[in-house]
């Protein structure tokens, strides 16, 4: 509840519009039963007309109060929970983006989403309720329990006898309804997990014929989610009937047990008329307030989610104050890094790396699957830090450099080329967002882009759809290296980007890169030995360490790992290991 509170105190004036309107509410609601009991002794009874109308209209502006009432506390609830849930999400989307693969790991991208989403909309349906009944209901029951004592003492023990029902039932149902909470979040964890792999993995799965495989396992925990919801709600379903006959009951015993004070004067039939109504709204109250007890644990579990993504320490520090701005730009330094990934420090993936680049050179990293080159690069824009040693961007520490400053300074293109929804321009100015069209189409012209741009309809302004599927694998990763191209970083670093492309196709990229790359240091991860045939210094890793190092002819010569990557591409030009 603290989680909610945080928000919603935020904007006092829509939660004193709320208050108002529940005591609006109670108000009105209260005097209805006051103003019936006068209307039938007073005016009903004696026949008295004219008391009679002048009642009737007090009823009917009490009514027309009442009404205004409600309205204003549902547009007070309503507007203050839709804020509450936009500030919420703001804040833990904007929290995220601060995260490293690791927080990313640990917490898995299904679960985000599903906390993000569905967690957050229990909350808001749980701070709705809160603000529609939170106020009113208890105000309603201490102002009904002190009409009930007025007007009849003597039944008042009816209504008192009753409550002890009403609150083992909220406890039961609140009780059981948790560990079914918990359960059923959980479930919908796996289920967007599984959702996210069949659609992303679609092609994979029909070549090898899976889908019927992937709809069971799909099914099977959609059926456990929905087993799962079914017995809690078949739970929140009891609860209306038991209070139901709860309050059915207490009614009759008024009923039963008030004959004989009308029969010897000591009631009215006003008032007995009153004291039912007081009667319903006190247990009626506690019946509407225990809704929030019985939602409780469920938002309890989705708040602890959203608070656990707010509460994870981040191992990746932003670093606000450090260094934005370096005299010189593009030098690259590795001091005796070592990398393991977090918990596995016994294991490292990198050991004692060295190496230095400067603007105008290219540096590439060849080695077996698993041998750390893509591991390696990864450290540099800090997606991972290293455990021990140094790396070094123009003198600083990358550690000491605000990220935001260090990552600009970085063109990174992945091996799995990755575009987001929108035009093809749009993705092109993601590294600057104020590139002009002729930077648009210098940066295509270098990627080998420009052709299939310029065969579209709308060239730069042609929308791609979500992740780009509507390229093939190599279209994408020439955008991507375009995006970088555009951004004209100090540090390029390719992580075996070019696996999608023909070979004459990289030839021919690699050949206009060189021209745009003069100021920049390039490093290169590449599992082809002829896209990297020219680089100036090559280094090959074998388990995490360096094995070798120069260039291509003296490695050819000198390392015999390398020369056996490099014969096998030659006897077998098609292989791309």
């Amino acid at each position: 509840m603290n989680y909610i509170w945080r928000y919603i105190k935020r904007y006092p004036g829509l939660l004193a519009l709320d208050v108002f309107g529940s005591l609006f509410f109670v108000l009105v609601n209260l005097g209805l039963p006051t103003v019936l009991s006068i209307m039938i002794d007073q005016a009903i009874i004696p026949g008295n007309q004219s008391l009679l109308f002048t009642l009737a209209m007090v009823m009917l502006g009490v009514i027309i109060l009442g009404a205004l009432g409600r309205i204003l506390l549902s547009y007070a609830s309503s507007k203050l929970t839709n804020i509450m849930i936009r500030d919420m999400r703001n804040d833990i989307f904007d929290y995220t983006q601060k995260f490293s693969h690791e927080e990313f790991e640990k917490i898995g991208v299904p679960s985000l989403v599903t906390r993000v989403t569905n967690d957050a909309f229990v909350l808001m349906q749980f701070a709705e309720m809160s603000l529609r009944l939170g106020v009113n209901t208890p105000l309603m029951f201490l102002g009904s329990i002190v009409m009930i004592i007025i007007t009849s003492p003597s039944l008042a023990w009816i209504v008192a006898a009753s409550m002890p029902f009403l609150l083992v039932a909220i406890y039961v149902i609140a009780k059981k309804s948790r560990p079914l909470s918990e359960a059923q979040q959980t479930t919908l964890d796996t289920i967007n997990q599984y959702a996210r792999e069949n659609l992303t993995g679609l092609r994979v799965i029909r070549s090898f014929a899976r889908e019927e495989y992937q709809e069971e396992r799909f099914n099977k925990e959609s059926r456990h989610y929905s087993n799962i919801a079914t017995r809690l709600f078949k739970l929140m379903a009891t609860a209306n009937p038991i209070f139901m006959h709860i309050l059915v009951w207490m009614i009759v015993l008024i009923m039963g047990l008030s004959l004989q004070p009308l029969a010897v004067g000591e009631l009215q039939v006003g008032n007995l008329v009153a004291f039912v109504e007081y009667a319903f709204h006190a247990l009626f109250s506690v019946m509407m307030f225990s809704q929030l007890f019985i939602m409780y644990p469920r938002m309890n579990v989705s708040s602890n989610r959203l608070q656990e993504i707010m509460n994870t320490e981040i191992s990746i520090s932003v670093n606000e104050d450090g260094i934005t701005q370096t005299e010189t730009h593009g030098y690259v330094t590795f001091d005796n890094v070592t990398f393991a990934y977090p918990g596995e420090t016994e294991n490292p993936v990198l050991h004692n790396i060295s190496f230095e680049a400067k603007p105008g050179e290219m540096v590439a990293f060849i080695g077996s699957t698993g041998s750390g080159k893509s591991t390696l690069v990864q450290l540099i824009p800090r997606f991972f830090d290293v455990t021990l040693g140094r790396i070094i961007i123009d003198g600083v520490d990358v550690r000491d450099y605000n990220l935001k400053a260090l990552r600009q300074k970085i063109g990174f293109i992945p091996q799995k080329a990755l575009l987001f929804t929108g035009t093809i321009g749009d993705n092109l100015r993601y590294g600057k967002y104020n590139a002009t069209e002729n930077e648009l189409e210098r940066a295509s012209d270098v990627a080998q882009a420009s052709d299939f741009i310029h065969k579209t309809q709308e060239r730069y302004h042609s929308f791609l759809a979500e992740g780009g599927t509507n390229l093939s694998g190599g279209q994408k990763q020439r955008l991507s290296i375009a995006r970088a191209v555009v951004k004209q970083p100090d540090v390029y670093i390719f992580d075996d980007s070019f696996s999608a492309l023909d070979y004459k196709t990289d030839a021919e990229l690699r050949r206009r890169l060189k021209e745009v790359t003069t100021n920049s240091t390039v490093l290169v991860v590449a599992q082809r030995v002829s896209s990297i045939m020219n680089a100036d210094q090559i280094i090959v890793l074998n388990e995490g360490e360096i094995v070798g190092r120069g260039t291509h002819e003296e490695l050819m010569v000198e390392n015999e790992i390398y020369r056996d990557i490099a014969n096998s591409q030659i006897k077998n030009p098609t292989i791309e290991e």
